[in-house]
């Protein structure tokens, strides 16, 4: 990615962050005039983690979306194949579903268990060493488990009020998240990403294939398993806080392949900078629907991401036929 393309994502980024924390302005504005104090504390315990939410579920979607795409060499991979994002679900429903009542601290620990349970029986499944197709069809099959249990649990709810909260949780939502939340999701993700950009030239290589990258003393099972749990890492832990949501692991890396001039490996620093700005955008436009209430990021994206896909598909398919 060249400097001013960074550059230019760095400072979209920033003015949604501002605009995040101050949009509108003219009620902050007349806040402030009244009551300064209470002013800061809108902005420091509603609209700040709700920005960082934003920024690092985004940035971590994109990039774990365009490692998965290199590791899978798919481009219509996402994080969702590994299985964790519907671990993490089933643990935050299961959590209400035990409770009786949904609590955020308690549904999110649920969470992080059904993800790290999720990559436990992925491991155990495929093994450590295993071949990438049995990844992803290890994968497949705990997200389709995962899926099922889930609805089963909402269809059993003992209560009324914690199927609303589960069902709502899975839709996906930043709103209403606490700064500490905001953390708890934010300092694993910033973790995975980190890393997950150490990983860029070895998936690289793996784009010219598995022997040849072995041959150029690269570990592939190791490398597997460390986007495997990276991935599960940064990922899980938002989804813990804010439930799922889709799309922009797909979308982000497609955007950053042609920031990367085709490089796989290479398109995971643009992916994050691309999926950062497209949640931090989505949360601001949900603010904006007339519906009388915030619609829920999660149907945003994916009523965003679904059309665009379509037009993919129907794009390569014309190409292909000419």
């Amino acid at each position: 990615m060249t400097r001013p393309a960074a550059a230019g994502l760095g400072a979209a980024i920033l003015l949604l962050i501002l605009l995040s924390l101050l949009a509108p302005w003219a009620p902050i504005r007349d806040l402030m005039a009244r009551d300064s104090t209470l002013a800061a504390e809108i902005l420091i315990q509603l609209r700040l983690p709700r920005a960082i939410l934003a920024l690092f579920y985004g940035a971590v979607l994109g990039a774990s979306g365009a490692a998965i795409q290199a590791l899978f060499a798919n481009p219509l991979a996402s994080p969702d194949l590994t299985g964790t994002t519907s671990g993490a679900a089933l643990g935050a429903v299961a959590t209400a579903y035990l409770a009786g009542i949904a609590s955020p601290f308690a549904m999110a620990f649920g969470a992080v268990a059904g993800a790290g349970a999720a990559l436990a029986l992925l491991l155990l499944l495929a093994g450590p060493r295993a071949e990438t197709a049995t990844f992803l069809l290890a994968g497949v099959a705990i997200s389709a488990l995962a899926g099922a249990l889930t609805t089963l649990a909402l269809a059993l709810a003992p209560s009324p009020f914690a199927f609303y909260d589960a069902f709502e949780w899975l839709m996906g939502s930043l709103v209403d998240r606490s700064l500490r939340e905001a953390l708890f999701a934010a300092v694993p993700a910033g973790f995975a990403i980190l890393f997950l950009l150490r990983l860029r030239r070895p998936l690289d290589m793996l784009a010219l294939g598995e022997e040849v990258a072995q041959s150029l003393g690269h570990d592939i099972a190791r490398l597997r398993l460390q986007v495997v749990c990276l991935t599960a890492l940064g990922v899980g832990s938002c989804v813990a806080v804010c439930g799922a949501i889709g799309f922009v692991g797909l979308v982000a890396p497609i955007f950053a392949r042609r920031l990367s001039h085709g490089h796989p490996g290479r398109a995971i620093g643009p992916a994050c900078l691309v999926g950062a700005l497209l949640l931090l955008a989505s949360d601001l436009l949900t603010r904006s629907a007339p519906l009388g209430r915030p619609l829920p990021i999660g149907v945003l994206t994916a009523l965003l991401g679904a059309p665009f896909f379509l037009w993919l598909v129907v794009h390569m398919r014309w190409r292909f036929v000419r």
